[in-house]
């Protein structure tokens, strides 16, 4: 395979070629959002929740933390800034695009698999009680004992998909793959700091021969 020549293949010469080649691959990935988006809309697995269960339920029902907008920041935009710094300074297209595919492979490969296992699991929130009884009535069926919600069917679906955590879950995939690029870099950078170094400190010995 020739060499690869920096600033030779960029995203004006190459990038529509690179992209027609991967097609399939992005369709698999538009696929992937689909069915993110499908496992989002149906309804969760609703456990049993009884009376008695309740003890554990009942934390204040607050905003999250770290509001759901911030993820996609952290695990997507930013490693793609990174991705994108690399390519400005190597102006290869192709490195950018099997990088930015493969982060949002990690990424939505997660997703699915998170949100698949969310529905699946239907695990009560912490604050699963003020969900489901906004007024802080508890109300249950007399035979089975198990609750009859009377808040927002929104908010009681959400409360049903404690785990796993979404957040931890797209930080994970992001990261974890914005790390793996870059410890791939550090070692092409350290290569071509070895070779630098090794050429600045020969300099003397040629300039006396």
């Amino acid at each position: 395979m020739p060499e690869i020549q920096l600033g030779a293949h960029t995203f004006r010469n190459q990038g529509v070629e690179v992209a027609r080649f991967h097609m399939h691959d992005w369709i698999i990935l538009f696929l992937l959002v689909v069915i993110d988006i499908g496992l989002n809309v149906i309804e969760p697995f609703h456990r049993f929740v009884g009376s008695d269960m309740m003890t554990d339920l009942k934390y204040p029902l607050k905003d999250n933390t770290i509001p759901f907008w911030a993820v996609p920041i952290v695990a997507i935009i930013l490693p793609l800034l990174v991705v994108l710094v690399f390519y400005f300074i190597r102006k290869d297209v192709y490195d950018v695009h099997q990088a930015i595919l493969g982060l949002l492979y990690s990424v939505l490969i997660t997703s699915v698999l998170t949100d698949a296992i969310k529905d699946a699991v239907g695990r009560p929130r912490p604050d699963f009680f003020w969900r489901c009884f906004p007024d802080g009535k508890g109300v249950f069926d007399t035979i089975t004992s198990n609750v009859k919600c009377t808040g927002l069917k929104s908010v009681i679906k959400e409360g049903h998909k404690s785990f796993p955590s979404g957040h931890s879950s797209w930080s994970f995939a992001g990261l974890g793959f914005l790390a793996w690029y870059l410890s791939g870099k550090s070692r092409h950078l350290i290569e071509e700091a070895m070779l630098l170094s090794s050429a600045l400190f020969s300099c003397p010995y040629w300039l006396r021969h």
